[in-house]
């Protein structure tokens, strides 16, 4: 059992310290990040429970409302409203890469605890498995839908344009990832270059959202000697 626990366990702080290390500017505070973490985790019980009534009524279900919808919307909409309404106008929430490490803490907060209830059922033989392919993934749809939040927050224009596509383009990624899944006997074939693209596409949003905060930085900081100096 503690074993099963640890495996579910490792993989997502694993990642989650990659991501929250990589902030150059005033990390953001241990206590904010994992409270960010277990909101994301506490969410597995109420999207399970839909998705299971949903299954049992034959809502939303077939090749493509179970993949985009059920799957995919569903999940990507409740990180994206905690996100949003807990943590987007927290005063810590103070650059734009600061998005990456609260999208990155919600969505692996979520996936650690699908994993450990993954791993109990299955067993611990699909523990690398699961922090290949599910694990990672989520991290990557929480850390392309932080950069959008961090963008739409510290962008003078295109706020509302941002806040969209910080749900839409993970919802679209998710679904497309399940839908391989799902819809695929060669799934596994399709998968590797889908991880590739999804790692590559995550770690070009950490790049980016590193040189705003340069920026933002840099332009607060001229701004506090500009005050200093003059007196005011």
């Amino acid at each position: 059992m503690l074993g099963i626990v640890a495996a579910g366990i490792a993989p997502g702080l694993a990642l989650l310290s990659f991501f929250y290390l990589k902030d150059q500017y005033d990390s953001e505070p241990i206590s904010v990040v994992f409270k960010t973490f277990i909101f994301g985790s506490l969410l597995v019980f109420p999207i399970m429970f839909i998705q299971y009534v949903l299954k049992e009524e034959n809502v939303m279900q077939g090749l493509f409302f179970e993949p985009f919808f059920t799957m995919g919307f569903l999940e990507e909409f409740f990180k994206w409203f905690i996100l949003f309404y807990t943590v987007y106008q927290h005063v810590s929430f103070d650059e734009p890469y600061d998005g990456i490490v609260y999208g990155a803490a919600v969505s692996l907060g979520f996936a650690t605890v699908e994993n450990i209830f993954y791993l109990f059922a299955n067993g611990l033989e699909y523990a690398l498995g699961r922090a290949l392919l599910p694990v990672s993934s989520h991290a990557l749809f929480g850390v392309i839908m932080g950069y959008y939040l961090g963008k739409s927050k510290f962008s003078t224009e295109s706020k509302n344009k941002m806040l969209f596509l910080s749900l839409f383009i993970p919802v679209l990624l998710h679904g497309s990832y399940n839908y391989i899944l799902i819809t695929r006997e060669d799934w596994l074939l399709l998968m590797i270059p889908f991880m590739v693209f999804l790692w590559y596409l995550g770690l070009k949003k950490v790049k980016k959202a590193r040189i705003m905060s340069t920026k933002h930085y840099q332009e607060n900081h001229v701004m506090f000697e500009k005050t200093f100096i003059s007196g005011k």
